[in-house]
C-alpha cells in the first residue's frame, strides 16, 4: 500500500523538464501568457499554474518558481516538444528569452513526515537554496531544483526513492500531472487548477482567459479530475480509456491522466463527469477483471 514515509526521502526525477525565462520583460511577458499570477510571485515563490491555447484548452499544467533574476516552469518531459514553441511565440516582441533548460537542472521531490521540520533546519527562511530552490507543493511534499553538479551534503543523508513511487503520492494528494497524449483537451478547471491555487481570476488578460472565466462564472465546466483506486492485473498507461458501471452495462467515462501502480494494487486519476455517484464502480477497457473507484479528493472542487 502506498503511504507517506515515516522521514524525509529524496526522489530523483529524470522525467521533468524545465522551461527559462530571463531578460527585463519576463514577468510581464509571462503574466500574459499564463494562468497564474507571475507578478505576485518574489524571490523563492512559488506557484501552480497552467499555460492555455487560445481555446483555453492546456498545452502545459506546471510548477512556476521565481528565482530572481529567472523564472524557472517545471513540467513533464513530454510535454516540451509543443509546449515550448508555443511559448516562445509572442516573446519576440518582448525583451525576454524562452529556453529549455533542462540540462543546466536537476530536479527532485521530496516527501515524508517531518518535512517540512528538515527543510527549516536545512534550507532556513526562504526556499532559495543551494542556487536552487524548493517548491512547497503539498503538506510534507515538495520540488527541489538545484543546478546540476551541486551536490549538498545534506541530501546525501536522506534514503531514495523511486520516480513511481513520487508519481503515486501526487496522485494521493490530488496534484495533476498531464502528458502529451491530452494536450488540448482539457480547460484547466478540467485538471482541478483552480482549486489548488493555479488560477487567477483578477490578474487580468492572457492566453485563453475568456474560456476559463466562462467556465467560472457561467458553469460551463461539468468535468474534473478524480483519483480512483482498486486493482489491475494488466500494465495501465497513459490515455487508456476507463468504463463506468451502470447495470449490467459499462460505458466510456474518461481515459487514464497519471497512474501509481505496484503488483495490481492501482491509483490513478482520470477527467471525469462532475456528477457522478460517490459509489460508482469502474474499470480498465480491455481489463475485465479490473475495478476502481473514487476516492476523497483532499481540497474543496470550488469552479
Amino acid at each position: 500500500m502506498l503511504t507517506l514515509a515515516s522521514s524525509p526521502v529524496l526522489y530523483p526525477l529524470t522525467d521533468r523538464a524545465v522551461i527559462g525565462l530571463t531578460g527585463a520583460d519576463r514577468t510581464k511577458y509571462l503574466q500574459g501568457q499564463v494562468t497564474c499570477d507571475v507578478n505576485k510571485l518574489s524571490a523563492g515563490d512559488a506557484t501552480p499554474g497552467g499555460h492555455c491555447d487560445s481555446k483555453g484548452k492546456l498545452w502545459a499544467q506546471f510548477w512556476l518558481a521565481n528565482l530572481g533574476e529567472q523564472l524557472l516552469l517545471v513540467f513533464n518531459q513530454s510535454l516540451l516538444e509543443r509546449q515550448l514553441p508555443e511559448l516562445k511565440k509572442f516573446a519576440v516582441f518582448a525583451n525576454t528569452e524562452v529556453e529549455d533548460v533542462s540540462r543546466h537542472w536537476q530536479v527532485f521531490g521530496l516527501a515524508g513526515e517531518g518535512l517540512s521540520h528538515w527543510l527549516n533546519h536545512q534550507v532556513g527562511d526562504g526556499n532559495l537554496w543551494q542556487g536552487g530552490v524548493v517548491i512547497p507543493v503539498a503538506a510534507e511534499h515538495a520540488l527541489l531544483l538545484l543546478p546540476q553538479g551541486t551536490e549538498p551534503s545534506e541530501l546525501s543523508e536522506l534514503p531514495r526513492g523511486s520516480e513511481q513511487e513520487w508519481q503515486g503520492l501526487m496522485i494521493h494528494v490530488g496534484l495533476p500531472d498531464m502528458s502529451a497524449e491530452h494536450q488540448g483537451e482539457y480547460i484547466p478547471q478540467m485538471l482541478n487548477l483552480q482549486a489548488i491555487g493555479g488560477i487567477s481570476f483578477t490578474k487580468g488578460c492572457y492566453m485563453g482567459q475568456e474560456t476559463v472565466a466562462r467556465a467560472k462564472y457561467r458553469g460551463a465546466n461539468k468535468k474534473a479530475m478524480f483519483v480512483l483506486a482498486g486493482t489491475a492485473s494488466g500494465d495501465i498507461v497513459a490515455n487508456q480509456d476507463l468504463e463506468l458501471q451502470l447495470g449490467d452495462n459499462w460505458r466510456r467515462a474518461g481515459t487514464v491522466l497519471s497512474v501509481w501502480q505496484q503488483g495490481e494494487e492501482c491509483l490513478l486519476t482520470s477527467v471525469l463527469n462532475k456528477d457522478l455517484e460517490p459509489d460508482a464502480v469502474f474499470r480498465l477497457k480491455g481489463q475485465d477483471d479490473s475495478r476502481l473507484s473514487l476516492q476523497p479528493l483532499p481540497y474543496n472542487l470550488v469552479d
